[in-house]
């Protein structure tokens, strides 16, 4: 499995979840608060409960269908897959409700092409991946994370995990490879 498939998260990662939901926000009246924080509570000065019931709304929402690509994703996941025949398997945190995962996987094929994703495995908002995550433990496969705590999971699970940086998880030590680009990961997989 390893040769040819490239696990992936979806926000931060393959999309600027961050940039549409803050334009999202305002577009409710919200506000940034402490713009140099990646904490939704903090930013927007808001109790958890509110927070996680706001995050929920967002990802349920029909902006999930339009975001935005993250950085340089679209030039390098597909030629990652039209050059050299990689498949994704996406697993993402994002919400239990199908109809925003239909619109979630719509986003994605708009975006990357129709070919690029073989799987999409959908937890709820917030959910840890280590479920999802053991059915390739001990492949190798590429697994590529925002999050250290899951791009961690993968490493301990015998993947070979790309931490995508932000400013909120650049100081994180763990085992995985620290990119801030597709072409960093590209130029790892094919040996560049």
């Amino acid at each position: 499995m390893k040769e040819k498939v490239i696990l992936t998260d979806c926000d931060g990662v393959l999309l600027d979840w961050s940039y549409a939901f803050d334009r999202w926000m305002a577009r409710h009246g919200y506000r940034i608060q402490v713009p140099e924080t990646y904490n939704i509570a903090v930013k927007y000065d808001l109790g958890t409960v509110v927070k996680e019931r706001l995050v929920r709304m967002f990802n349920e929402s029909a902006t999930i269908r339009k975001l935005p690509p993250l950085r340089d994703a679209i030039k390098y996941v597909r030629k990652l897959h039209e050059e050299h025949g990689y498949v994704f398997h996406v697993i993402t945190s994002m919400t239990n409700d199908e109809y925003a995962q239909h619109l979630r996987t719509k986003n994605l094929c708009e975006i990357f092409g129709p070919t690029v994703f073989e799987t999409y495995i959908y937890l709820d908002t917030g959910a840890d991946k280590n479920e999802a995550l053991s059915k390739y433990k001990g492949t190798e496969c590429y697994w590529v994370e925002d999050k250290p705590e899951n791009a961690d999971v993968g490493s301990s699970m015998g993947l070979n995990s790309f931490l995508m940086l932000h400013d909120h998880n650049a100081d994180h030590s763990g085992d995985a490879v620290k990119v801030r680009t597709w072409k960093e990961i590209y130029q790892h997989v094919i040996g560049e």
